[in-house]
């Protein structure tokens, strides 16, 4: 007699295949299918929560909350899609500004052009370079202001440029203070 232990090691043992029914599928296709369409349903609920390209277009004007802000801080905000700089300057940094002889200026400007009075120690600047639009490092270079990675150009605390291939100050964006700690960027 043979041993029935022995013949069942002899064939290979049986594997248990899931089937999928054509239920199953039926049921992950109508899932499919329901999550798409309710997503379409969505979208455009969702879609006129965002303002519309008129509004954007126009640059609503925002108010900042200067409080927070130290002295020797610089803030980046965006602003019609473009970063804003606003930087809390230091006597000492105003001082470098003021000092700086328009001769050594590559695009000269006062620093009480770039500011607003009675507030020199609040400078408001578009954030990208004028050569070709690379985002300056804050308190870089040897002027304490900008300094560009991409191509070298150096702007000094009052974001004129004193260096590099950049041939234009930082611009300065319509701005008005509503109080000494309150400022809004843009015109309405």
């Amino acid at each position: 007699m043979s041993n029935p232990d022995a013949a069942s090691l002899r064939q290979p043992p049986e594997t248990v295949k899931p089937e999928a029914s054509r239920r199953d599928i039926l049921y992950i296709g109508t899932g499919i299918v329901g999550a798409v369409g309710a997503a379409a349903a969505l979208w455009p609920f969702v879609a006129q929560l965002a303002p519309d390209a008129d509004t954007v277009a126009a640059g609503v004007p925002v108010e900042i909350d200067l409080a927070p802000i130290v002295p020797g801080q610089v803030v980046t905000i965006v602003w019609r899609g473009r970063p804003i700089f606003i930087r809390h300057r230091t006597e000492a940094e105003i001082a470098a500004a003021v000092n700086t002889p328009l001769s050594e200026l590559i695009d000269p400007q006062t620093d009480a052009e770039r500011t607003k009075p009675g507030h020199a120690q609040w400078l408001i600047v578009y954030g990208s370079c004028t050569h070709l639009g690379c985002i300056p490092l804050a308190h870089q270079g040897p002027y304490g202001g900008w300094y560009c990675p991409c191509h070298g150009s150096v702007y000094d605390t009052s974001a004129r440029v004193r260096r590099g291939p950049a041939g234009l100050n930082l611009p300065v964006p319509a701005y008005t203070f509503l109080t000494d700690k309150q400022v809004k960027i843009g015109t309405a």
